[in-house]
């Protein structure tokens, strides 16, 4: 199946983050005129990002139900859900004005629950569907495909804002449409992929997965979830800088609320195209994508120019859009695909829970200062890479191919890293090596 995926599979997958991504990235321009209208405190308004984050914990149910009942079965009731919440939200904002703030929570928890069921799935079905070097192509685009929708969204948002700051929750179901189509018709599901074992035993195998490669996944959890989080802590700091202090407002403040997503998007695209299965070449660029968002945002403090700061906010989105494909490549390709659903949601929880936690810590730091803020992501983001560099190790990156049997993985330079001599493995279907001439001649003589 993995061949014949193509361009229209793909692209309806893509479509899955990427207006998954509008359910927080598209309201943050609007996010000052919602406290307005409702008189909301600055720890209130982010628990309308944060609201549609928390679900993320159920994330790893949908992974496993992903992994039993099949991916497509989880992914559309889950867009359903998104759509929903949107109508709540909208409507609550309507009728109830001032009185709206509990059921806008509310639709946001709904939008939430069935955002946990479509991202981090779709990406276990992009591992079904493509493999080999095809496998982290295809992941790239899925992460361009998220950035660029946090690259349209502040824009789109700020658009629809013009009409009024509600009607941007009211967007949501209608988007949702094209893409639930495009899945249910597009995509013809794997069966062979499906967990056939016992609950039991389809526990016991993640058990293993997770004590066999526990410092690995840790690692990669870890670095997806700090990437989030500061980028998500920047833009919401971002949105009421850009206002405050620069005085954008509508859609020039969402363009300008777009251009470090456009540079981690474009980066991530051209990120996947490069590292296929070059395992030694993800770590490295891992590390370097943290390095680079720590040395920006310790650079920012030091410094205060408006053109700095937007150059130092590229440099973030730049090393996130280096990262984020190599995560996402580690975490499909070193499972097997009857546990990958589990895993790859466990790993978009993690991601979830930065989302959530960004904006509202970012915004206490404000609090107390800018550089508190500048410094902690900095360091943050610092002790990830220190730890991306002494636990993703070459050795544990054994990339799976779909068959059962696992692939060895690759140098930069494409060759084989070998921790055994391949002529010392047992190989049964091995013809026996000739010998050589000078043992010949001395049977011949004997």
């Amino acid at each position: 199946m993995g061949a014949k995926a193509g361009t229209s599979a793909l692209a309806a997958i893509a479509g899955v983050p990427f207006i998954m991504v509008l359910g927080n990235s598209m309201l943050i321009p609007v996010l000052p005129q919602l406290q307005a209208a409702l008189n909301l405190s600055e720890l209130k308004v982010s628990m309308i990002i944060t609201a549609f984050s928390i679900p993320g914990l159920l994330i790893p149910l949908a992974g496993f139900l992903s992994d039993r009942i099949g991916r497509k079965k989880v992914i559309i009731p889950g867009l359903i859900l998104y759509g929903l919440g949107g109508v709540i939200a909208g409507l609550a904002a309507i009728f109830l004005h001032e009185r709206a703030y509990t059921w806008i929570i509310s639709g946001r928890i709904v939008q939430g629950i069935g955002a946990a069921g479509t991202t981090p799935i779709a990406m276990a079905l992009t591992g079904d569907l493509f493999t080999g070097p095809k496998r982290s192509k295809a992941l790239g685009v899925v992460e361009a495909a998220n950035g660029f929708g946090k690259v349209l969204s502040p824009v789109l948002g700020a658009a629809i804002g013009l009409i009024a700051w509600y009607a941007t929750f009211l967007f949501f179901p209608a988007i949702i449409i094209p893409i639930a189509l495009g899945i249910w018709f597009l995509i013809k599901e794997p069966e062979s992929n499906r967990a056939t074992q016992s609950i039991a035993q389809y526990g016991k195998s993640i058990k293993k997965v997770f004590q066999k490669k526990s410092v690995l996944l840790a690692t990669i959890f870890m670095g997806g979830m700090v990437a989030l989080l500061i980028l998500f802590g920047i833009l919401f700091f971002l949105s009421d800088y850009l206002e405050e202090t620069v005085g954008l407002t509508g859609i020039v403040k969402g363009a300008a609320l777009a251009v470090p997503v456009l540079f981690m998007s474009v980066t991530s695209y051209v990120t996947g195209l490069l590292i296929k299965k070059k395992v030694r070449l993800m770590k490295w660029l891992v590390v370097t994508g943290l390095s680079l968002v720590a040395a920006s945002l310790a650079a920012l403090n030091l410094y205060q120019n408006i053109y700095f700061f937007f150059a130092g906010i590229s440099i973030t989105g730049l090393g996130t859009g280096l990262l984020l494909p190599c995560l996402n490549t580690i975490i499909t390709s070193t499972t097997d695909a009857q546990e990958r659903g589990l895993i790859t949601s466990v790993y978009g929880s993690v991601r979830f829970l930065g989302v959530a936690a960004g904006p509202p810590l970012f915004g206490y730091l404000m609090g107390i200062s800018s550089a508190y803020m500048y410094w902690g992501g900095a360091i943050l983001a610092g002790v990830t890479a220190l730890t991306a560099l002494f636990f993703i190790r070459v050795k544990d990156l054994t990339m799976t191919d779909d068959t059962g049997q696992g692939q060895q993985p690759q140098e930069a330079n494409g060759s084989a890293v070998q921790a055994i001599r391949p002529e010392f493995v047992f190989d049964p279907t091995r013809k026996p090596l000739p010998e050589k001439k000078e043992n010949a001649g001395n049977n011949k003589r004997k």
